[in-house]
């Protein structure tokens, strides 16, 4: 299930104090989830006690934020079947490598995003992924093809 900036926004102080450099607590939520501030720059949830309770229930909501890589990508090594659908659908390694991927060798290349590591999945070189930089696009082809819901993003 995704986390949503008013789930965080209901645990945050509310205050809009400003100390974390956003102008509203809802900014603060947004910029949380995206990864572009973290729970430490809300100054208030941990210097005053009487949110102590919030930040223990925000800890708690955020930590598959720490298992997800910079594109919100979240590969569950216990659902993962090793299929390699993943692998074989993604865009990227279809266009940098197709002869590879064109001929039912899985990725040739050095570099790929993907790998079947030890029957799971692993992400090897998240960079090269679409989802991942300036220019991204939300990008879900290794989601929606693969048929054990091991890989999942964190916005859905």
């Amino acid at each position: 299930m995704p986390i949503t900036p008013m789930e965080v926004y209901k645990l945050l102080p509310k205050t809009n104090c400003r100390k974390c450099g956003e102008t509203t607590c809802m900014s603060f939520a947004f910029k949380l989830i995206n990864r572009e501030k973290t729970l430490e720059e809300c100054t208030p949830l941990f210097e005053d006690t009487k949110y102590s309770s919030q930040l223990k229930d925000l800890q708690n909501l955020l930590e598959p934020l720490k298992e997800a890589t910079e594109t919100g990508l979240i590969v569950d090594e216990d659902l993962c079947s090793g299929c390699a659908n993943c692998v074989v659908v993604c865009p990227v390694h279809a266009s940098d490598d197709p002869y590879g991927m064109g001929s039912g060798l899985g990725p040739t290349i050095d570099d790929p995003i993907l790998r079947i590591e030890d029957g799971v999945v692993r992400v090897v070189n998240m960079k090269k992924c679409r989802r991942y930089g300036k220019n991204r696009i939300l990008c879900v082809a290794c989601r929606e093809n693969c048929p054990s819901d091991a890989i999942r993003f964190l916005e859905g």
